[in-house]
């Protein structure tokens, strides 16, 4: 109801209604009158979670006013008619901070769920497990894997406008270890993820010259097996001991592993990258450090960049000769390998790492939105375009691999040997080299990299804000700059063991075992809590209160059946073939598997300790206990209690 046609009813019936409004006003609520507006039901009932109709009148759930202590609105009603009287109990607490924008949201959660791994991982699995032929597990795993698991995470933190920690009082107080063990996770992530952007950063300062510092062998890095082998260049014969000028820059003057042995060792800080660190922590700071108003104005430059440069370089890989062999093999399908579990494996972690649910971001982001926002509709358009863009970013990455196949004269699968970063680094950094106009591809490439990891560290860290302010209000709320500069600080001293020269196997490690395996963990957890604990009707109830209308029957399988037996191959896959994790020329010895293994269970051992600290907390017998601690606390100010009932 518009706060304007309000104050004019309520002119129209001061001397009615005053009593009542300022009776109200004491109440802290919000009074509204409709008439002709409630259809009588059978009886009294409550809908969804807080929405109580009594005296047999049933009511349409309404659009969200706006938020305010001490309101009121009167809706006039012809005289000597029977009226409903609805009042809306709002809290005293301050009103909870929202997306000046819609697309503020959903460039944030775009910007979030597009990160590098579109970029780098996709196109490697993708040729990797059978080229198009991958195209049919990735689109099974996230019609019933991932998108499900992307809407209920959303659903979860708009209804009950809380972060990962503070949110399970309303779901399953056990299950609060899950938060803690989320935000470990997101410090895990924290502490590596932000020294890819520096690399990159390293070279878009590098980049700002007439050639390219990685285009030539006659650098004090390069050593006597460096070669810059093209077609062209007749007077040059590749071996196998051979080296391109990018790796070498790549290994020898940006990561300089050379001077490691391996993890037992890591050597010095290399401090041309602690600085490159710290000016992203720097930018990531002021992005974020008073909320999503600012950092909902950042990502559209963050999160719209790299769909321009991806566009440039698309057009730019397709002219280039020898483009269609990189589109083939990339494409061509094997339709063999889908016999393999290997394939399906690979394209249930893909969809899940891209869509990136359990990290508390979704939960932390939809928090901030309106409580009847589309959050179904938002779900389906953000997933959709993450997908979209893992595949976009196929065709950019191969062209350009098909015209070094063509340079090389070689294969492209004996161009493409390399996964991950060095994707980017090496393979790619060389390509942009020999291309006309090379310096501007190359300082455009390496922003889009920055952009890329800006706004996926932007949302990392939103989701352990966001969780601790909602835990710790009285504390944390008129502190956020302070607490934001302490959580960056925390990241930058965490990042430090990546900056050494042998930075680039702690990354790997932290890659391969601090999130995997933990996260998947905490999610399965997070889907059984909230389907077979909170109950998947109950949940469902909630969404029909917010967007109007009952998740259909496919969602409901989805999350009570589909998505657990999917999260829990997963994991047993992972247990069953673990990872053999190598660098380079640097195969990682068995303690260092050991080592991997307890970085990732000393954040997932949150849950089972909260679990024994909650119930040893409580009172009464055990059974009393054990039923206090799945039984949700019924909501304060996550959402908002209608109470209508009739009067003349």
């Amino acid at each position: 109801m518009d706060k304007g046609e309000n104050e004019g009813e309520r002119d129209k019936e001061s001397e009615d209604m005053g009593g009542e409004e300022d009776g109200t006003q004491r109440e802290n609520g919000r009074l509204m009158l409709a008439d002709g507006l409630a259809d009588r039901g059978p009886k009294s009932m409550t809908s969804g979670s807080g929405q109580q109709v009594s005296n047999g009148f049933t009511t349409s759930t309404p659009q969200s006013p706006r938020e305010g202590p001490g309101t009121a609105a009167c809706a006039a009603a012809p005289l000597g008619g029977l009226r409903t009287l609805m009042v809306q109990q709002t809290s005293l607490d301050r009103p909870r901070e929202t997306w000046s924008k819609k697309m503020d949201f959903l460039l944030s959660v775009i910007g979030y769920a597009v990160d590098l791994g579109n970029v780098w991982r996709f196109p490697y699995i993708c040729y990797q497990n059978g080229g198009g032929a991958f195209l049919l597990p990735y689109l099974l795993m996230a019609v019933f894997g991932g998108v499900p698991l992307f809407y209920m995470e959303l659903a979860l933190g708009q209804f009950h406008r809380s972060g990962c920690i503070s949110i399970w009082k309303h779901i399953c107080p056990i299950f609060k270890g899950i938060g803690f063990a989320i935000c470990i996770i997101a410090l895990y992530v924290a502490f590596y993820y932000n020294t890819i952007m520096a690399w990159a950063l390293y070279y878009l300062l590098s980049s700002f010259r007439a050639t390219l510092p990685w285009s030539t062998c006659t650098n004090p890095w390069n050593t006597a097996n460096c070669n810059r082998y093209m077609s062209s260049d007749h007077n040059v014969s590749w071996s196998n001991s051979s080296t391109s000028p990018a790796e070498e820059f790549y290994t020898r003057q940006v990561l300089q592993v050379h001077l490691s042995p391996g993890l037992h060792e890591l050597g010095s800080i290399s401090w041309q990258l602690a600085l490159c660190l710290l000016f992203i922590f720097t930018i990531v700071y002021f992005s974020i450090w008073k909320g999503v108003k600012t950092s909902g104005k950042v990502v559209w430059v963050t999160a719209t960049f790299p769909y321009l440069v991806l566009l440039i370089l698309l057009i730019r890989g397709a002219t280039l000769p020898g483009a269609w062999r990189g589109v083939v093999f990339y494409l061509k399908p094997d339709w063999e390998k889908l016999l393999s579990t290997t394939v399906w494996i690979d394209a249930a972690a893909q969809i899940f790492f891209s869509l990136g649910p359990g990290f508390g971001v979704l939960l932390a982001f939809a928090s901030y939105n309106p409580f009847h926002n589309n959050c179904y509709k938002d779900a389906l358009v953000t997933s959709s375009v993450n997908c979209l863009t893992s595949f976009l970013s196929g065709f950019v990455i191969f062209t350009v691999l098909g015209y070094m196949a063509e340079m090389r004269q070689q294969n492209v699968d004996a161009v493409a040997k390399d996964a991950g970063p060095s994707l980017l680094f090496i393979i790619y950094a060389e390509a942009i080299a020999n291309m006309p106009a090379a310096t501007f591809f190359a300082i455009i490439f390496f922003l889009m990299i920055i952009m890329l990891g800006l706004d996926s560290t932007f949302a990392g860290l939103e989701g352990v804000i966001t969780a601790m302010l909602d835990e710790f209000p009285h504390m944390l709320v008129k502190r956020r700059e302070w607490f934001v500069f302490g959580l960056v600080c925390v990241c930058y001293l965490g990042a430090l063991s990546t900056l050494t020269y042998g930075g680039a196997f702690v990354v790997k490690l932290f890659e391969e075992y601090a999130t995997g395996p933990a996260v998947i963990t905490v999610v399965l957890l997070e889907v059984i809590a909230v389907s077979w604990f909170y109950g998947t009707n109950r949940f469902c109830n909630d969404v029909q209160v917010m967007l109007g209308f009952y998740p259909g029957c496919f969602w409901r399988v989805c999350w009570v059946a589909i998505c657990p037996c999917f999260l829990l191959f997963i994991i047993i896959s992972f247990l069953a073939f673990p990872p053999e994790v190598r660098l380079f020329d640097y195969h990682y010895p068995p303690w260092t598997t050991v080592l991997g293994y307890c970085i990732g269970v000393s954040s997932f051992i949150c849950v089972p300790s909260y679990m024994v600290y909650h119930l040893l907390n409580a009172k009464g017998t055990f059974k009393q206990r054990l039923l206090k601690s799945i039984t949700p606390v019924p909501g304060g100010d996550s959402h908002r209690d209608f109470i209508v009932t009739n009067a003349v």
